[in-house]
């Protein structure tokens, strides 16, 4: 069986955020599977859906803040 390959946006889009989630983790001092339930909770990851192609452009740190702030405005504690 012939693996499949992920070209094209959505590729870049899944790379992307397989990227930042880690990186929000780190910042923000939290495992990878609590920074995914936070990020899932808050909106974070739908905003990260909607928006990656400008934040992929960022600083990771700027990039993972502005992620933060969504989360913290729909009710996040962080």
């Amino acid at each position: 069986m012939e693996a499949t390959k992920i070209d094209g946006e959505k590729g870049k889009k899944l790379r992307f955020m397989t990227f930042i989630i880690p990186v929000f983790a780190h910042y923000f001092k939290m495992n990878e599977q609590e920074a995914y339930r936070y990020l899932k909770k808050y909106g974070g990851l739908d905003y990260l859906n909607e928006c990656w192609w400008a934040l992929h452009t960022d600083n990771p740190f700027w990039a993972a803040r502005d992620m933060l702030k969504v989360c913290q405005n729909n009710g996040g504690l962080r």
